[in-house]
């Protein structure tokens, strides 16, 4: 068995079109673009990079890119003053402060402050208060553009046993929450699982987001089931995932690292953008993501 490969860049480039019809549709309608503002503190060059990459996707899908890149030494009131800023300008549809910060700065406190309603991360405590009880709000990005290709692979997921392996606030959980508001049977492994092979071979869909090179081995996998590989770990071999490549041996469908799950976070990303600008102008979208 050969796993068939998931295209993540293809997929996304396809919600990416979407969500540009429906920025045209908004702005016809209300008049003005969806403004998606990212805060960049300090110079950290992989956050440096992700935020050149949002603020060029966001302009290509005809939204307006509000970038504000702060000293690394700018404290925790002016932050948060920056935060209330933006909460209260009406162009503003989604607020994203770049992770991690500075360490002198509260992370938590931050991403509390920032209105849930432009929370288009999906990290204040009131969107994972509405995932985990049913609710609409913003899910985080990384989950659910795994979560639309786990769709487009196998269509419907009710009944299917998945494996979540970490169980982070960003990755990890809502995921579970997402394949439970599937009909999924879900299991959270984590460092302490027992016979964390026996576990993982029993399930149907496997989400790998434990940051540990090639974790995942092929006598771990379940024959012909599908697997969603999160990690990106930097190797002496390069990019490498969670998944051992080699599990395509076993799968049925894989994400290739890179060019599986990574564009898909930003194409969410400016999928949840939309979403609340159509909300705060009381449109409904022609085509909805």
């Amino acid at each position: 068995m050969t796993a068939r490969i998931i295209d993540g860049k293809a997929f996304a480039a396809d919600v990416r079109a979407q969500v540009a019809e429906g920025v045209a549709q908004v702005a016809r309608e209300a008049g003005r673009k969806p403004g998606l503002a990212v805060v960049l503190v300090g110079e950290d060059p992989a956050s440096a990079v992700y935020v050149r990459s949002k603020g060029k996707a966001t302009v290509a899908a005809g939204m307006e890119s509000i970038e504000h890149r702060l000293p690394a030494d700018t404290t925790q009131d002016m932050l948060e003053r920056l935060v209330d800023q933006l909460n209260a300008d009406p162009a503003v549809d989604g607020i994203l402060v770049q992770l991690p910060l500075p360490g002198h700065l509260d992370e938590s406190a931050i991403i509390t402050r920032i209105d849930p309603d432009k929370d288009v991360d999906g990290f204040h405590p009131v969107n994972a208060g509405r995932l985990a009880t049913g609710l609409p709000g913003f899910v985080p990005c990384t989950p659910y553009g795994c979560l639309l290709l786990l769709r487009d692979v196998l269509g419907d997921l009710s009944g299917k046993d998945a494996v979540v392996i970490g169980r982070s606030n960003i990755v990890g959980k809502p995921m579970a929450q997402l394949l439970i508001g599937e009909s999924c049977t879900v299991t959270v492994a984590h460092s302490r699982t027992r016979d964390l092979p026996a576990v993982v071979k029993r399930a149907d869909i496997v989400v790998a987001a434990v940051g540990r090179a090639k974790m995942v081995k092929p006598d771990w996998i379940k024959p012909g089931a599908t697997l969603i590989d999160v990690g990106i770990n930097r190797t002496d071999e390069g990019l490498v995932g969670d998944i051992d490549p080699a599990c395509a041996e076993v799968a049925g469908a894989m994400t290739p690292v890179p060019g599986g799950v990574g564009p898909m976070t930003i194409a969410v990303l400016l999928r949840n953008t939309l979403v609340s600008a159509a909300r705060r102008e009381g449109i409904t979208l022609a085509k909805p993501i």
